[in-house]
């Protein structure tokens, strides 16, 4: 099984910046918010890196990762409007509630 994997100065940076950190996406993934697994559409720039869409506090944050043999390295968190809207908010008749 693989481990995952952070750089410890990127996560406390994000912390105070964003108040939410990489521990908080291992604990969500763990308990069952990982949203869906995104191929990075810029794969030029960014080659092997994949997106987890992840629901924090019923918000959606995407976390660009990277993955070998042995471990998933996450990049950073973004907190994404355009996720939160297309995995978490209930539509009914074509509006929002």
């Amino acid at each position: 099984m693989k481990y995952i994997d952070w750089n410890e100065e990127k996560n406390k940076l994000l912390r105070s910046q964003r108040d939410v950190s990489f521990e908080d996406i291992v604990v969500s993934i763990s308990e069952g918010g990982l949203l869906d697994i995104l191929e990075n559409k810029n794969s030029e720039r960014y080659p092997n890196q994949k997106i987890f869409v992840v629901n924090i506090r019923n918000y959606g944050y995407l976390v660009p990762f990277t993955e070998d043999e042995e471990k998933i390295f996450l990049k950073t968190i973004i907190p994404s409007r355009k996720a939160t809207k297309e995995y978490l908010v209930k539509k009914k008749g074509g509006k929002s509630i």
